[in-house]
C-alpha cells in the first residue's frame, strides 16, 4: 500500500506532466533565487493553467449588476438597506457605507460591522406589509422553485416570490431587481429561468420603473434604457430594474 505522502506526490507529478510549461516556469524561477525565503516543495505545487490571458476575465452578469446596484444604493442613500439572497459580495461591500440586512434561504455566517445576516424564505418573508423602503433581490427570482438550493419544487415559485417583494416594499420605496432576460422565455432546469422584458414589466405592473439597464451577454458595457432590438439579439442577457412603489 502506498503511504499518503507518496500518493500525493504521484498525483502532483501526473498533474505537472500534463502542464509542462509550469515546470519550465518553476525551474526558471528557482534560478532567480538569491536567498531561500520560501520552501517550494512539490507537495505544495498548485498549477494555475488558465490565468495567462490577455485580459482579465470576469462574470459579466455578476460584476456589472452588483456595480450597478451599489451605485443605486449610494444614490438612494437609505438609513439601511435590505437584501434578499443576492450576491453576498454586494451586501458585504455596500455595508461599508450603508448598514445592510442580508437574508437568504441559507443564511451566511459572515461577521462585519454594519452587516446583519438572517434566514428568510422568499415565499414567506418575515416582514410586515410595506415595511422596507430600500430593498434588493438580484439574480435570485429565476431560481425559486427549481430545487437547486434545496427548496421545494414550485413551478410558480418565482411569481409568489415577486408578490412577497411587492408586499413588503413600502410606499415610495425602492426595489432593485435583477434577473436574466432574453428574446425567449425559457427554463434551463434546474439552473434558472430566463424572462422576456415584457414579462418582468407585467409582473411588476403595479410598481413604477425608474430605470432599466441591460447587460449584454457577450460583450460591451451596460446599456441604460430599453431597446427591443438589442434584447432580440440576446439569449441570456441580464436585466437590471429599478422600481419604486
Amino acid at each position: 500500500m502506498l503511504n499518503s505522502n507518496l500518493k500525493k506526490i504521484i498525483k502532483k507529478v501526473i498533474k505537472l506532466i500534463q502542464t509542462p510549461f509550469v515546470l519550465i516556469d518553476y525551474f526558471g524561477f528557482i534560478k532567480l533565487e538569491k536567498n531561500k525565503r520560501f520552501v517550494a516543495d512539490i507537495l505544495d505545487f498548485y498549477p494555475c493553467i488558465k490565468d495567462k490571458t490577455v485580459k482579465t476575465g470576469f462574470d459579466r452578469h455578476y460584476v456589472y449588476h452588483t456595480a450597478w446596484a451599489a451605485r443605486k444604493v449610494a444614490e438612494i442613500n437609505p438609513k439601511f438597506h435590505t437584501d434578499i439572497a443576492s450576491s453576498l459580495f454586494f451586501s458585504a461591500i455596500v455595508s461599508a457605507f450603508v448598514p445592510v440586512k442580508f437574508y437568504d434561504y441559507r443564511p451566511a455566517d459572515l461577521v462585519l460591522n454594519n452587516f446583519d445576516s438572517g434566514q428568510a424564505d422568499l415565499l414567506n418573508l418575515p416582514f410586515s406589509d410595506e415595511s422596507l423602503s430600500s430593498l434588493s433581490c438580484m439574480h435570485v427570482i429565476e431560481h425559486i422553485g427549481l430545487g437547486r438550493y434545496g427548496e421545494q419544487l414550485d413551478y410558480d415559485g418565482d411569481l409568489k416570490a415577486i408578490t412577497e417583494l411587492k408586499r413588503v416594499l413600502s410606499k415610495g420605496g425602492d426595489l432593485l431587481f435583477v434577473t436574466p432576460i432574453g428574446k425567449k422565455a425559457k427554463i434551463q432546469f434546474n439552473a434558472h429561468r430566463v424572462y422576456t422584458y415584457d414579462m418582468i414589466m407585467d409582473y411588476f405592473s403595479d410598481l413604477s420603473l425608474k430605470e432599466f439597464s441591460l447587460i449584454p451577454e457577450n460583450s460591451g458595457a451596460m446599456i441604460t434604457g430599453f431597446d427591443q432590438n438589442l434584447i432580440e439579439k440576446e439569449d441570456y442577457a441580464c436585466g437590471c430594474f429599478w422600481f419604486t412603489k
